[in-house]
């Protein structure tokens, strides 16, 4: 099986080859991470507890190196994957809090006592995309590990090196072997292997919506249980009664982070009619202000796109006819670079309102009033971020309850922490990822009734 070249967005450049597995390798990985799952289960929740705490340790340690390999990989910026490195820590020690906080009941009855256990499910498979490789992948095993399940992860074919370095940090924090296995390679052998291997209990993904029907419906076939993440469409809507220019200043951070390879991404700007030009006049300086280039550098505030062909993607959305309000700039040379571009579409039925592009591109949009705000942003397939500007706490109440998404910021653009619960409506996705419960999504609940 051929090596696969690993490649430095920012530079083009290869810095790494990596042997995929094949599918025997991956039915072993998984008949190993079956056999620990017995071993895992019944280490003691404290114990299991310490050992999350070295693991975030050795993170923490290895914080710099993890972020450079993030910057090399993937294009994220330095301070991104500073961030992203420290995710994974922080949740490590989160979940280490978990294992002794699996709590059950004990149910009135008559005739006996009645408990209720959370029993971890045995194996688990996540698959991680390439736009956030390491703190999706630390979505995906920390809790799974906490409630005593062993994981088999995936990364994605471009950006295999963080994950690949956390499997280290873990046996080196002294995990048992086989605990944590991650499995560079393919998603046709790989991933099609957790959903169809009868070992494998759950899988987590994270993807594009297409993928993601694929990966439910195979583990439908098996009854199996399944997380997923998937695309977005998020909208950002801006009131008139709101600090008009911090929403504007703001406006391009929630779109143009990562290069707009993310599925909360504000990629549709909804602003009242009223204020709409001056809130155009005033996000222009700010989008035109981004530091767009070397994503190793201090300074910068957006880097590469990952790879040619999905520049290619992204710039076959604008058209001739495209009416581009303005863009910023980015470098020329090497590397696969692409402005951030505002676009003013003909309407909520233009593609580029539609369509999840995943790229630096954004729509904007004007609106009358609160209800129509409201009608415009459910009006699509997804439901997973958006983020809502106003100086009215009734108003933001009123519209938070109204809007069909997971996830909500007033006044703010932030959409992931890791204790609060994380996951989409409609097409977005199914279930909920990090927060205090989890553990519990990686469990199944036993009930046993004593006889008095």
């Amino acid at each position: 099986m051929t090596a696969s070249q690993v490649i430095n967005p920012a530079t083009e450049q290869v810095i790494a080859t990596v042997e995929p597995t094949g599918a025997a390798a991956v039915d072993a990985a998984i008949e190993r991470a079956h056999r620990a799952a017995a071993g895992w289960r019944e280490v003691a929740p404290g114990d299991r507890a310490r050992l999350l705490r070295r693991f975030a340790d050795a993170v923490d340690a290895d914080l710099e190196r993890l972020a450079a390999l993030e910057v090399a990989n993937s294009g994220h910026t330095l301070g991104n994957a500073r961030w992203e490195a420290g995710n994974v820590r922080d949740l490590l020690h989160f979940a280490a809090g978990m294992p002794e906080r699996l709590l059950g009941h004990q149910i009135p009855v008559a005739g006996g006592v009645d408990i209720t256990f959370h029993e971890p499910l045995g194996v688990v498979g996540v698959i991680v995309p390439w736009n956030f490789p390491m703190p999706i992948a630390g979505w995906g095993f920390a809790p799974a590990l906490a409630a005593g399940n062993t994981v088999v992860l995936k990364p994605a074919e471009l950006t295999p090196l963080t994950a690949l370095r956390l499997a280290e940090l873990a046996l080196e924090a002294g995990l048992p072997a086989d605990v944590l296995q991650v499995l560079p390679g393919s998603g046709a052998v790989i991933g099609a292997r957790f959903v169809t291997h009868p070992a494998v209990r759950k899988v987590v993904f994270t993807g594009s919506t297409e993928v993601g029907k694929q990966v439910m419906a195979g583990c439908a076939a098996q009854v199996k249980r399944v997380t997923l993440e998937l695309g977005g469409k998020s909208a950002n809507i801006v009131f008139a009664d709101s600090d008009l220019e911090r929403a504007a200043a703001t406006a391009p951070y929630g779109v143009f982070d990562n290069a707009g390879q993310d599925c909360c991404a504000r990629s549709r700007i909804l602003v009242q009619r009223s204020v709409f030009d001056r809130f155009l006049e005033l996000m222009e300086p700010a989008v035109r202000g981004l530091r767009v280039g070397d994503p190793a550098a201090e300074e910068t505030e957006m880097g590469p796109l990952i790879s040619a062909a999905h520049r290619a993607k992204v710039a076959g959305y604008i058209e001739p006819a495209t009416k581009v309000a303005f863009t910023g700039a980015c470098p020329e040379g090497p590397g696969f670079w692409y402005p951030p571009t505002v676009v003013l579409p003909d309407g909520p039925q233009d593609r580029l309102v539609r369509e999840e592009i995943f790229g630096p591109v954004v729509a904007v949009l004007p609106f009358e009033d609160e209800a129509e705000a409201i009608a415009m942003a459910n009006d699509t397939e997804y439901g997973l971020s958006g983020s809502i500007w106003t100086g009215d706490v009734g108003r933001a109440l009123r519209v938070s309850r109204a809007v069909e998404s997971g996830n909500l910021s007033v006044n703010s653009h932030s959409s992931v922490r890791y204790w609060t619960p994380f996951g989409g409506f409609k097409q977005s996705g199914l279930g909920r990822e990090l927060g205090p419960d989890a553990a519990l999504a990686f469990t199944e609940t036993k009930n046993v009734f004593l006889a008095s």
